[in-house]
């Protein structure tokens, strides 16, 4: 009996000590990226694909975490898509806003006259000069 629990806490210590060493290594490499990127010019391909990488690791970190950190892995089927169906609207919600604030921002201007005279205005910029600056002290 006490031969397969220190194998199970072997086995455990390992597994641990594993998952451990991904996360370290998905999060190095985060962060070269991240440093990589900000000397690369805006908009261009690489910089998009970089993000894109980015966001591709953390999932997986945050796959990691939530599979061996919150005991999931070792859960029933059933438990589990009552977090990640939850997880997955939140995120369609979260994307489906944020394109809606966006098109809002975009048309404002063909609906509120108001909005499109104000945006459209040109505001001229006055330049004093030494001697007003001297007049109003």
């Amino acid at each position: 009996m006490e031969q397969t629990t220190q194998a199970e806490h072997s086995s455990n210590k390992h597994e641990i000590r594993n998952v451990t060493i991904v996360l370290t290594v998905l999060t190095l490499l985060e962060l070269t990226l991240g440093f990589m990127m900000m000397r690369m010019a805006d908009g261009s391909t690489a910089k998009i694909s970089t993000k894109i990488a980015i966001i591709i690791l953390m999932l997986a970190k945050a796959y990691y975490i939530v599979a061996y950190f919150m005991h999931l892995k070792h859960e029933i089927k059933n438990l589990i898509m009552t977090i990640v169906v939850p997880l997955t609207l939140f995120i369609w919600f979260i994307i489906a806003f944020l394109g809606d604030g966006e098109s809002y921002k975009n048309l404002r201007n063909t609906y509120d006259a108001h909005k499109k005279a104000v945006s459209t205005q040109k505001v001229e910029i006055k330049k004093e000069t030494h001697s007003e600056e001297g007049a109003k002290h």
